[in-house]
């Protein structure tokens, strides 16, 4: 049994490693014949040597495609798709806040806009909460969180950590798991990255939340934001759909941030049910309804198409929603 669980981590471990050098070598020409090379090496050494041996250098052979892939790096200089073209960064003078490159393009369809960014400035004394934004698209283990700071007047700003695409480039889940994005935390107005996903993007459903956590907590988690964001403009790192995702980034900093802080959960790999899992943690404001109809109540599509480019539209998704 053992002998049998060693070759197929083994077996997991080659095939990774062909489809790593076939997805990342940089050199599309280099591609099949480096392929070529490293199949040929593994089915030689376990046709011609003995089983533990043959084992050995197998995962030796791995391990030489795992040091390369390690070593690839990730940059901020790129031929960006204009959406993620620019990266936010934040500048903290005591109480006052100015955000730098925040996202608030003008769309007349979901790739066709303007006018992206400008600079904002906010008051952290001036944060109320934090609001929790989640996206479902169809798969049912499958989501997108964007949490958004309420610093009062209609002022809100969220955040949406994402893959950062080049031109021509667009998501695959296969490809989140190599080394084919880097990483951005989005810093958008919510009449961007909210009203993309309710108005132009039409198999997004959207749900709004309130959170329980308090304004003192609501600051902590923004400032965690703020601090990885601003890191990220220095020192890139790589998207990864396991490791680095929409999910995993920031848990540990963000569940340091709040009481009472909760265990690991597959959910937030699978994160197509993370709002029911921030409902049963207590995390989010119910008003006293069950989960299914919290949920059908806190669904923002109709009202964003209705509020649509408004000034007003974070207050208008919010009319009538619960804990607002």
């Amino acid at each position: 049994m053992a002998l049998s669980l060693m070759w197929l981590a083994i077996a997991i471990l080659s095939l990774w490693s062909i489809a790593a050098l076939y997805i990342d070598i940089r050199m599309p020409i280099a591609r099949i014949p480096l392929v070529i090379v490293f199949a040929a090496a593994i089915v030689t050494i376990v046709i011609t040597q003995r089983s533990r041996f043959a084992a050995a250098l197998c995962f030796g052979c791995c391990c030489v495609v795992l040091g390369w892939w390690f070593n690839l790096k990730p940059s901020n200089q790129a031929d960006w798709r204009s959406d993620v073209a620019r990266t936010a960064w934040v500048a903290i003078d005591g109480d006052r806040v100015t955000i730098h490159n925040l996202r608030n393009c003008d769309y007349r369809t979901e790739t066709s806009y303007t006018n992206c960014w400008a600079d904002r400035t906010v008051y952290l004394s001036q944060l109320k909460g934090a609001d929790f934004f989640f996206t479902n698209w169809g798969p049912r283990w499958i989501g997108h969180p964007i949490v958004s700071f309420d610093f009062g007047d209609s002022n809100h700003i969220a955040f949406s950590i994402e893959a950062r695409y080049k031109t021509g480039q667009s998501y695959s889940a296969i490809l989140g798991f190599f080394r084919q994005y880097e990483l951005i935390f989005l810093t958008a107005d919510e009449r961007d990255v909210i009203r993309l996903r309710t108005n132009y993007r039409k198999a997004e459903e959207v749900y709004m939340y309130r959170t329980t956590v308090s304004s003192g907590a609501a600051r902590r988690i923004f400032l965690s934001y703020v601090d990885y964001l601003n890191q990220l403009r220095g020192q890139p790192e790589w998207y990864n759909a396991l490791t680095r995702n929409c999910t995993t980034t920031l848990d540990r900093q963000i569940a340091a941030d709040v009481p009472n802080p909760q265990a690991w959960n597959y959910q937030l790999i699978l994160n197509g049910t993370l709002d029911g899992l921030l409902y049963a943690r207590g995390r989010l404001v119910t008003g006293g309804l069950p989960f299914e109809d919290l949920r059908e109540h806190e669904h923002i599509n109709k009202a964003a198409n209705a509020a649509d480019q408004s000034p007003d539209f974070s207050a208008m998704i919010r009319v009538g929603r619960i804990g607002f």
